[in-house]
């Protein structure tokens, strides 16, 4: 009698070719995860000091630093402060509000008083070119600049001393690394989040900024194959930006077609709610230019942002990419940790019979590591060992929400900035609607403005 026997699995069976792809898969994360952390470790880890920062005044790039201002930001005498005190020879900061009742005039004002050697001055009140509030509060700043060389810093940010003369190396460096040959139009620098106050949303956001995000950030950037740009702090020249509409087309194809009576410069980019990622994507493919970071970060403390206001937060940006890049966007989920490792652990017991539960006790571990390794790259030390539990707690919950949050974006249009809602159109587009701007429904009755911004100490009171 014939003993049975189980079949073969076919090379070209559905199953074996679904398991060998999830592999591949699998495998090209874990190099771009690697490259960021690899990335972290040698470009975070050495921060030289710049020889511009000792340089005479009229040896080195005048530089306008423009911070807009709307509301007391968490630690914002401290961020501003910041920029008041670069290790740079040469620059003027342009601080502007959009109305004269801005509880930040008072911080603004004190920090000028106490720096008169900084060429520092207000601009109240803002010009209005399109729905996005920041380039309509920028437009005025941007123009009455001195200096070619904007640096645009958003007052949620701070930045180290030296943050300044080391980007402008970068922006001015006549070297290229890579072919094609292109020179630098924009030095950005990865934002790297605290969570002081301890809500659950701020750490969350604490745990996804400063480990799966930035260890992406830092590998796409790296390869430099496309755009790839957070605009909390980025410097770019204004002449640069005059020559760009954000229509994304090569500047050859706009000179002699209708795209010529487009706006150019800031205020081109004030129907976009991503403004920051906008212009980034114009200089890189309308003028053929390129990005560079720096090894600095944009350290931003955030407040009271609670589990609501995480959730809503990348509904929004989530909402907003999908209309910008949608393959990219609707790809996400599948390099999200527990995704990608199910699938995975799914072809490994296909292939090779190994026990599912096994592998992503590993895979797990090992990601968690890399994770922190990115961390401690840019933090400059390890987690804090009081701190480790809570930074480990939030960084699975942020895992366990990134699917229902996408699935959550992927539904709808409509996005709540700064207690305003708007509907995202293509490209990133956004028109304001009607509507109070609060969620009801999910979580809790909530509000988007800004709520995780915490009042500032008395003694910062304009005096």
């Amino acid at each position: 009698m014939l003993s049975h026997r189980e079949p073969e699995q076919s090379p070209s069976s559905f199953p074996f070719i679904f398991a060998i792809i999830g592999l591949v898969w699998y495998v090209g994360l874990w190099s771009i995860g690697l490259l960021g952390c690899r990335t972290g470790r040698r470009r975070y880890r050495m921060r030289p000091r710049s020889p511009l920062a000792m340089a005479p005044p009229n040896s080195v790039p005048g530089v306008s630093i423009l911070r807009p201002l709307k509301g007391l930001d968490s630690n914002l005498y401290e961020n501003l402060e910041s920029t008041f005190t670069q290790e740079y020879p040469n620059f003027e900061i342009i601080l502007s509000v959009a109305d004269e009742q801005d509880q930040a005039l008072p911080v603004a004002r004190d920090l000028i008083s106490k720096y008169p050697s900084v060429s520092a001055r207000l601009i109240i009140g803002e010009e209005v070119v399109g729905v996005n509030p920041k380039v309509n509060n920028l437009v005025r700043s941007y123009r009455e600049a001195i200096h070619d060389i904007l640096w645009v810093i958003d007052s949620g940010v701070s930045v180290a001393p030296g943050t300044l003369a080391r980007s402008v190396d970068l922006l001015e460096s006549s070297t290229y690394t890579r072919p094609p040959k292109r020179r630098v139009a924009l030095v950005h620098h990865v934002p790297f989040v605290s969570a002081p106050e301890g809500f659950l949303g701020s750490r969350i956001e604490e745990a996804f900024l400063n480990t799966n995000h930035a260890k992406m950030y830092l590998a796409i950037n790296t390869v430099s194959v496309e755009s790839c740009v957070v605009g909390k702090s980025n410097l770019y020249r204004r002449s640069d930006l005059e020559r760009v509409n954000g229509s994304l087309k090569p500047r050859a194809h706009t000179e002699s077609d209708d795209d010529q009576d487009y706006p150019r410069g800031l205020a081109a980019f004030g129907k976009f709610l991503a403004e920051d990622n906008m212009i980034a994507s114009a200089l890189w493919h309308e003028l053929d230019l390129r990005h560079d970071l720096s090894c600095d970060v944009a350290h931003n403390a955030i407040g009271k942002m609670s589990l609501s206001d995480y959730v809503w937060r990348r509904v929004r940006w989530i909402r907003v990419r999908k209309h910008m890049v949608l393959a990219a966007t609707i790809l996400e989920p599948f390099t999200e940790n527990l995704i990608a490792s199910s699938i995975a652990a799914a072809s490994l017991r296909y292939l090779f019979g190994i026990p599912m539960w096994l592998f992503l006790v590993i895979h797990h571990s090992a990601w968690l590591w890399v994770d922190l390794d990115v961390y401690e790259s840019l933090a400059g030390h390890p987690l804090p060992a009081d701190r480790r539990w809570w930074f480990i707690s939030a960084w699975c919950l942020r895992e366990l929400l990134a699917l229902p949050i996408w699935f959550l974006a992927m539904l709808g249009n409509e996005v709540v900035w700064r207690g305003k809602k708007y509907e995202v159109l293509r490209a990133g587009e956004v028109k304001g609607t009607s509507g109070d701007g609060i969620r009801r429904g999910l979580f809790t009755q909530w509000r988007q403005q800004s709520s995780h911004y915490r009042p500032l100490l008395s003694n910062h009171s304009d005096t």
